[in-house]
């Protein structure tokens, strides 16, 4: 069964290669027999629709969605490629103003700008199981140089790994009074629900926060993120399709909260005895109704 989604998922992708940018590339009638991920995976243009973040943010589409530039006065897109610098206009003007908050409270030009959302938001053919809704996105931990990038620099260069090798805390050759500023900043901003890094990061920043530390609740830890912290923006007002996560949990989330992260069992597991099984990939009728007319729309 497997091979046959593959052989299908292929044949959509090759349509989608040959078809003009935005264009219907799959059958209405095939729709529940692809995976999700090869159906959204295969649009190449937004959907001519009103804006709308559609479902959860692991869970769901998005119409509407506008491009990052791939160049702007205070950032710099990445990875170009994958064509995931897309998002909900909520996203894309927050980053606008996010960028030249940081270039003013750190001597950081700019950021550089990961994964956003596909063309049509829904399951990537790789990686994230979030970033379908587009609300959320990542940003790298290395500060934009002065210079443009080239397209083959953007596919080629790494991100700054500022997590130590141990996994128990921050690399102090690399971590900086400026990647606090940057978080700090991300999550200031009323638009932002959560900031995810990883949980060495969380402790550094648990550490080196100064001041009003109230933007500690909003920042949490999650595996990987050791190299960028993944923002995820709050459900636009009055979104009625957009559902929302839940609330953060209260406090600063320093201290023997952070415990279980460092421990054994987390940071070096032991293999199940028996190899789970594999879950079934997500189908478009597994999404919110409203993200058929997503694929669909010309």
């Amino acid at each position: 069964m497997r091979a046959m989604w593959c052989r299908a998922g292929l044949a959509a992708i090759a349509l989608a290669l040959a078809a003009p940018a935005g264009a219907q590339t799959v059958p209405a009638g095939r729709l529940d027999t692809l995976p999700a991920k090869q159906v959204f995976g295969a649009q190449t243009a937004s959907a001519p629709l009103a804006a709308r973040a559609i479902g959860f943010y692991s869970k769901g589409c998005l119409a509407g969605a506008q491009a990052l530039p791939v160049n702007g006065a205070t950032w710099q897109a990445m990875r170009l490629s994958r064509n995931r610098n897309w998002g909900h206009p909520n996203l894309i003007a927050f980053l606008e103003r996010f960028s030249a908050r940081v270039a003013e409270v750190s001597p950081w030009p700019g950021i550089l700008v990961g994964d956003l959302s596909q063309p049509r938001g829904g399951p990537m053919l790789t990686g994230h199981a979030s970033h379908q809704i587009g609300l959320d996105a990542d940003i790298w931990l290395t500060p934009m140089p002065k210079r443009e990038f080239s397209r083959e620099e953007r596919e080629n260069i790494s991100a700054t790994m500022v997590v130590r090798k141990d996994r128990r805390d921050v690399d102090a050759a690399v971590w900086t009074p400026a990647h606090v500023a940057v978080i700090r900043a991300a999550a200031q901003d009323p638009e932002v629900e959560r900031v995810l890094v990883n949980a060495a990061i969380k402790k550094a920043l648990c550490r080196d926060a100064k001041g009003d530390r109230a933007w500690l609740q909003k920042v949490r830890p999650y595996w990987g993120h050791d190299y960028h912290m993944h923002v995820r923006l709050s459900c636009p007002a009055g979104a009625k399709d957009c559902r929302p996560q839940d609330p953060v949990v209260p406090g600063e989330g320093c201290g023997s909260a952070l415990d279980w992260w460092f421990s054994a069992g987390n940071l070096n597991p032991k293999p199940p005895k028996v190899p789970p099984k594999p879950k079934p990939p997500l189908l478009v009728k597994d999404l919110p109704e409203a993200c058929r007319q997503v694929v669909l729309a010309p």
